[in-house]
């Protein structure tokens, strides 16, 4: 089908505003241009760079909404179960229908997601069409330039998709028309065009943290693959990034012996980083720190607590409770990890005065990497003392995020306090880790029957988490403290993997808890197809705690698993250029 698809006509004149989110490494963040770029200044490398720079900046979002941010808390997280929206019922209000399965296509967040990420296509356009019309660059300059405006903006059409679905595709040669013709129709055929321009035309490593290399080029591409069921073409591009892939700055991708140290600005730009977003604080804006997760640390900590606003994004008891293991110390893959025998035991309802004695039940020690819980160490703050970090315990469980949350000992250094809160942060946000790699690996693997080799992709996960020298202790950073719950977690056997139904079950589980709060559970529960009946058991199970949220709510096979067209994009276009997707 072909629509008509209204883009405002693209100058070689390009803002300064373009540099307002900087997602690059503090030396991009150090080139600030003061106006906009004249046709000459564009020609040159520095100045197609000028425009590059202010393509990645649109990783971090472009308009300050938080629905815009990279890690998708609500869009990702909350939807996918792994949270609740926090705080109250009357603050930021317009989450609440959303977290129902009631999102409206006149919701004003989600219309800023798309311009944000259409913003994204035409910045990584712009630069395109420089590269195309300069007549100074190098054959090398411009490849280089290339395959990062083509990673970038494969990124953003991919976001866009697993988002909308059917969104309409433009590329740099449609860039300066009012209107043109363009299918609105699957992209996929552009973003693996895109990621494979990339692979094929960057370098493996690069100059500067924060560029996007071909390796980062390769894995994105075998995602993209994956997301397509396209198994067999995703293997050997995922088994090359395993076995030979570097980060930017050329450490061999691995996984971290620290599982906490994935989110330590302290320990940015790490081996598991495989496309991140930079952050910086102290640099004139607080867009350029963690600004989408202001909301999201714990509630009214003080001084005691990172933060001290606002408690937007609370872990949920489901998602706690699939952190039980068994005797052998396997996740309960049957679902019975929210039967109450096995269901996590908690402070719900009870005052931080009141007595209580954390969980002694068997668990996987990367709860507490995760989830913020009673009487557990909070980092290097203090225990989390359970209600009074909780704004509304009723309106949204005991639990805090605690992944991208930063460390007492970083405040006014890996922070930026010039704002209305402390939690503006500057850890880089990880859009694709090595962990992340491994379990989609194992999930192609599995559905090409190399089930020995998916088996051995998961374990090398489960085996990080079993390292006992780095769970959490009762006394934070002291390794001869006891441990600060009953850590028991094991290795497959072979007998999970015998068959697919079985190996499938255990990759899935896999990514719920090593992923858990990254933006991921959504997606990942759509393309597998199951969305419907995860999404229904959990509304079912939270609402025995959490009535007026999720009393009555539903997930509605067939129109849940896509977000509506916003409706003021369709009243541009028209509903006949711009269809809404189907149940809105």
């Amino acid at each position: 089908m072909k629509t008509l698809f209204k883009f405002k006509k693209m100058t070689v004149a390009l803002m300064a505003t373009l540099m307002v989110g900087v997602s690059c490494s503090d030396e991009f963040l150090e080139v600030l241009p003061t106006g906009s770029l004249a046709d000459a200044q564009v020609g040159t490398k520095d100045g197609i760079e000028g425009l590059l720079i202010g393509t990645y900046a649109a990783l971090n979002g472009t308009d300050g909404n938080r629905f815009e941010g990279p890690n998708h808390w609500v869009t990702g997280s909350i939807m996918g179960g792994d949270a609740n929206k926090g705080t109250d019922a009357g603050d930021y209000g317009d989450i609440n229908p959303i977290q129902r399965y009631e999102t409206s296509a006149t919701s004003g967040d989600l219309n800023q997601l798309w311009q944000a990420r259409f913003e994204g296509v035409s910045r990584a356009n712009a630069v395109l069409a420089a590269i195309a019309a300069s007549e100074e660059l190098s054959t090398s300059d411009a490849a280089i330039l290339a395959g990062q405006a083509r990673m970038l903006r494969g990124h953003f059409y991919f976001d866009l998709t697993k988002h909308f679905g059917d969104v309409p595709v433009f590329d740099e040669t449609l860039s300066a028309v009012e209107i043109v013709e363009v299918p609105r129709s699957s992209a996929w055929a552009q973003i693996e065009a895109d990621f494979q321009f990339a692979a094929d035309n960057l370098p493996a490593t690069m100059s500067d943290a924060g560029r996007v290399n071909s390796w980062a080029a390769k894995a994105y591409l075998a995602k993209a693959l994956l997301f397509q069921g396209k198994f067999g073409a995703a293997i050997p591009i995922f088994t090359d990034v395993i076995n030979n892939g570097v980060t930017t700055n050329g450490l061999a991708y691995d996984l971290l012996d620290d599982y906490a140290q994935i989110y330590n600005a302290e320990n940015d730009n790490h081996a598991e980083a495989v496309m991140d977003v930079e952050s910086a604080n102290n640099s004139g804006s607080t867009q350029n720190a963690n600004w989408f997760d202001d909301l999201n640390y714990p509630y009214n900590t003080g001084a005691d607590g990172p933060g001290n606003c606002c408690g937007f994004f609370q872990p949920s008891f489901s998602m706690a409770n699939s952190f039980r293991t068994d005797a052998t110390g396997l996740p309960l893959l049957d679902g019975s990890y929210n039967d109450p025998a096995n269901a996590l035991e908690n402070d719900f309802g009870l005052e931080s005065a009141d007595a209580f004695t954390p969980d002694a039940g068997n668990l996987d020690p990367r709860i507490d990497h995760s989830v913020g819980r009673r009487g557990i160490p909070y980092l290097d703050w203090i225990p989390h003392p359970g209600k009074a970090w909780i704004r509304s315990q009723p309106y949204a469980g005991p639990y805090s995020p605690k992944k991208y949350i930063y460390y007492k000992s970083q405040e006014n250094s890996f922070t930026d306090g010039s704002s209305w809160t402390r939690g503006y942060a500057t850890m880089n946000y990880t859009i694709i880790r090595f962990a992340d790699v491994l379990l989609m690996a194992a999930e192609a693997e599995i559905e090409a029957g190399s089930l020995p080799t998916a088996m051995g992709y998961v374990n090398r996960v489960r085996a990080r988490a079993a390292n006992s020298d780095y769970w959490v202790k009762t006394e934070f950073g002291n390794p001869a403290a006891p441990d600060a719950a009953n850590y028991v977690i094991s290795e497959y056997p072979a007998s999970q993997f015998a068959d697919q139904a079985s190996a499938r079950t255990a990759v899935r589980m896999e990514r719920k808890l090593e992923l858990s709060g990254e933006g991921h559970r959504f997606f990942d529960l759509v393309r597998w197809g199951v969305a419907a009946t995860e999404l229904n058991a959990y509304l079912q199970y939270e609402a025995q705690f959490l009535q007026t949220k999720f009393a009555g709510a539903s997930f509605t096979a067939g129109k849940s698993e896509l977000y509506p067209i916003p409706q003021a994009q369709i009243d541009i276009q028209g509903p006949d250029i711009l269809p809404q997707n189907a149940g809105y």
